[in-house]
Formats: C-alpha cells, structure tokens, sequence
C-alpha cells in the first residue's frame, strides 16, 4: 500500500536544506554591506564623479547619528560639493596647501579638507543604511583615494574606518574606504567622448544617489532558481516514490467443459 508519507519525509528534508541555502542567500548583501563603503568604488580619472558614501548601521542598540569624511591629504581635490540630505546638517573644513594645485587655469590654495553629517531626526536606526553623496574633481589620472571616515553612535560610541592591510588577501576589521581610479577612456575621431560611455555614467551617477534599504538586482534572480531547484527535486523524489500497482492477470485458456459443442 502507497504511504504518503514516505514522501512527505523526503520531502521535508529537502525544503529544509533549500531553505538554510535560501536563509544562506538573504545573509549575503547584508554581509557584503557590513562596512563603509564608497558607491561605485571606482571612477573615471582626470575628470568629476558622483560618489557616495554607503554607511551601514551595526549596532543593534543605538543609531548612527553623525559621519565625518576626511578626504585624501596626499592627493587634494579642488572641488567637493554636498547635495542636501533630509535630516541631517552638513558641513566642511579646509586646509591651507603648502603647494598649489592648478585646476582650469586656477591656482587653488585651499581646499575641502572634512565633510561632516550630523544628524537632525534620528539619524541611521537599527537595521539600516544611508548614502551620504559628494561630487569630486578633478580626479587623478589613475591610482587610488583613500578616505578616513568616524561614524559615530547615538550613545556615544565611535568607529574608525580608516584600516588598510599591507596583505591584500586579508581584510581588516575597519577597513578604509577606497575610490579605485581608472585610465579615462578613448575619445572618439571628433574629440568628444563617447556619448554612449556617458550616458552610462549618468545612468550610474543616477544610481548612486538613491538611498535607502534598496534590494540586490541579483537576489530575486538567486531566488528564482533556488525555487526551481526545489520543484525539480521534489517532482524527482516523488516520482521515484510512486507506488507500483501489480500487474493484471492473464485471461486463462477456456477448459474444454466451458466449450459449447
């Protein structure tokens, strides 16, 4: 006789594992996004680029309440400009520069040294993040920028960013943000960029700038297949459960008494 749970044992073993593999998958942006980290991490150098700042809340007891950006002391930037972030006060501080820059025929003396966001309602709560973005220029041709940023806490606890390890294969507990910069790209016959180039960094630029508790594009693609997996193995075990109904049996020979002469 056919027991259905036979099946149902299978079964419940293998949506238990897809759902720790699923459980597994909802864990990783979260994981991948445990650090401050600058959004994109990399840009076209010689020129400006939209950057933010992608601040994580990592304290289950207190909220975010201010972050201080130090920018690069080896590498100074003749332009840093802020966009408004509801509910929080921005502000800045310069230094003097023992040896000018020249940016668009313009010797510089001072630039933006600190940007500063401290919070006005409530700041970043428990299970969030925000994007604090600043445009820069003009970047070096290549290379790397590296920030220090102080993320401090509602009740009065503060954390460092500002770590890099001399071993790239290990990370540090706080590691510092890092703006990696790439060769600008070809320009086209007529001089111009490709404005097909640029319209992806507007597209970029664009995504960049949204904040909030924004989902992995990847996700719902991982968890689509998951599901799939699932249905195709339980349409496997089920079939290979099926019961097996015995065969017919066979019409016998009429006897010779059954034969009407």
């Amino acid at each position: 006789m056919f027991n259905n749970s036979s099946v149902r044992r299978p079964l419940a073993r293998v949506g238990a594992g897809m759902g720790a593999a699923l459980a597994a998958i909802l864990m990783l942006p979260g994981v991948a996004q445990a650090h401050v980290t600058v959004q994109p991490g990399s840009a076209e150098g010689g020129g400006f680029s939209v950057v933010a700042f992608r601040v994580p809340n990592e304290r289950d007891d207190a909220s975010t309440t201010q972050l201080r950006v130090t920018l690069p002391t080896d590498q100074p930037l003749g332009s840093v400009q802020t966009t408004p972030v509801p509910g929080w006060k921005i502000t800045t501080a310069t230094r003097h520069l023992d040896k000018p820059i020249e940016m668009f025929g313009e010797r510089l003396d001072t630039v933006v040294s600190e940007v500063t966001w401290t919070a006005t309602d409530g700041g970043i709560r428990p299970g969030q993040f925000q994007d604090f973005s600043l445009s820069l220029g003009q970047l070096p041709k290549s290379g790397e920028l590296v920030f220090n940023v102080l993320q401090t806490y509602s009740r009065g606890g503060k954390v460092n960013w500002n770590e890099i390890s001399a071993d790239p294969s290990v990370e540090p507990e706080h590691p510092a943000p890092i703006l990696t910069i790439t060769p600008a790209a070809a320009e086209t016959g007529s001089g111009a960029s490709d404005p097909g180039s640029q319209a992806g960094r507007d597209e970029q630029v664009t995504a960049t700038n949204q904040s909030g508790n924004a989902s992995d594009p990847m996700l719902p693609l991982a968890l689509s297949g998951a599901a799939l997996v699932l249905s195709l193995v339980a349409l496997v075990v089920a079939w290979r459960r099926r019961p097996v109904r015995p065969a017919a049996p066979a019409a016998s020979d009429p006897s010779p008494e059954d034969v009407n002469v």
